[in-house]
């Protein structure tokens, strides 16, 4: 079994990227509601990749309280600010400001949720993909197999992963399968997947005897316990390459990130 070193990828891509990005002054905003530490922590590490492939970051901590209003107010001016090229609000926001991200210039959604880019997404339009998704089809091309008529058993449908990542496979010309939690005897599905990709968020749900022996399979999940991370895929021998938790999907999700942000200041 081979190990999909994400990080080592990742560091590949970034030093494409930051030839791309010199001497261009692209900017990111990124914006913070709150004092989640699980949020600060993402955002930092965004801005340090930033500054690692020469994007400038504007960043804007926002306090908990801050009004609908408000908040759409910072979005239009950001979405005119010609020195700001992407704009990424972190999530989880609070319930009453989840609707916000609709107002976000869809050539500035560079992390792939407007309806517009998830559209076009359906549609096979150019867009700015979502992150993670974009980073899994990376993860999965990297280990020099072909994609091209390969059966992708996707397990989770959500809007952030599932979905997205289905139709990049899709464009890829695989024959796509989506699983969910209604779906019908799921490991006689799984184990069909010559690539498998798990996002339910659920600690080791997939199990070694529900993967097809030499399966690629990418591991989305990020579960806390007992001051660890756990995968959604039990460790196992099975797979022909996999990825790790950590190390594996998450440096491509900030990577492809940087990659967005660089592609919408050239548009």
């Amino acid at each position: 079994m081979n190990i999909i070193d994400g990080k080592a990828l990742a560091e590949k891509i970034r030093a494409d990227l930051k030839k791309k990005a010199e001497g261009k002054n692209i900017g990111l905003a990124v914006v913070l509601v709150g004092a989640n530490p699980a949020s600060q922590i993402y955002v930092n590490n965004k801005i340090a990749a930033c500054e690692q492939v020469g994007i400038k970051s504007f960043p804007h901590y926002l306090s908990n309280d801050t009004s609908e209003e408000q908040l759409i107010a910072l979005i239009k001016k950001l979405n005119t600010n010609k020195n700001v090229h992407g704009i990424l609000v972190q999530l989880p926001l609070p319930k009453h400001l989840e609707s916000v991200l609709s107002h976000i210039d869809p050539k500035k959604d560079v992390d792939g949720f407007h309806a517009v880019n998830a559209g076009g997404l359906l549609l096979g339009h150019d867009v700015l993909p979502a992150c993670t998704p974009a980073g899994c089809i990376e993860l999965i091309k990297s280990t020099g197999e072909t994609l091209v008529g390969k059966h992708a058993v996707v397990v989770g449908r959500s809007n952030i992963v599932g979905k997205p990542v289905a139709l990049l496979l899709l464009q890829e010309n695989c024959t796509v399968t989506i699983c969910h939690s209604k779906t019908r005897d799921l490991p006689s599905i799984t184990r069909q997947g010559d690539i498998l990709v798990a996002a339910i968020g659920k600690k080791h749900f997939i199990t070694a005897d529900m993967i097809k022996p030499g399966a690629i399979v990418v591991d989305v999940g990020i579960n806390r316990e007992d001051g660890r991370l756990y995968g959604d895929v039990e460790p196992n021998d099975i797979a022909g390459h996999i990825t790790p938790v950590p190390g594996g999907v998450g440096p491509m999700t900030i990577t492809m990130l940087l990659k967005n942000t660089i592609k919408a200041a050239s548009t």
